[in-house]
């Protein structure tokens, strides 16, 4: 059965510069989307992929990252919003690249969808308010 399931990755220092996303494709038949990247040469790298695949090949390319030393995070679990701070202002709507947010027509109400959010962090500068949070 074939998934796609958007993932962080987070690389210790001694692993920033290994080919390891290229191994997740050759030895592991996983499609992959680069989502976003902060990766230095003698620092911490993170990335945000999007992992597309045979549900076996997931599995194994998943347990080859933890082997390899990578800390594994879903995405969803990255961008919150703070309800009590959120005003529904709809300011991150217009920033949002991918359209995370819409505004409900029968409470105009901002509703958030983090299945669609990519953690490119608009929406955190956007709002006035500092509603929205990343959490890595």
């Amino acid at each position: 059965m074939a998934i796609s399931r958007r993932i962080v990755l987070h690389f210790p220092e001694r692993l920033v510069e290994q080919p390891i996303i290229c191994r997740l494709a050759r030895d592991f038949n996983l499609e992959f989307n680069i989502l976003k990247a902060a990766v230095t040469p003698n620092e911490e790298g993170l990335l945000v992929l999007e992992l597309n695949g045979e549900q076996k090949d997931y599995d194994r390319g998943i347990q080859y990252l933890t082997e390899t030393g990578i800390r594994i995070q879903s995405l969803s679990q990255n961008v919150i919003r703070n309800e009590e701070r959120c005003t529904h202002c709809g300011a991150c709507i217009t920033i949002c690249p991918t359209g995370a947010f819409i505004i409900e027509p029968s409470t105009r109400l901002v509703d958030f969808s983090d299945t669609k959010c990519i953690v490119c962090g608009l929406c955190i500068k956007a709002c006035p308010l500092r509603a929205m949070e990343l959490k890595f």
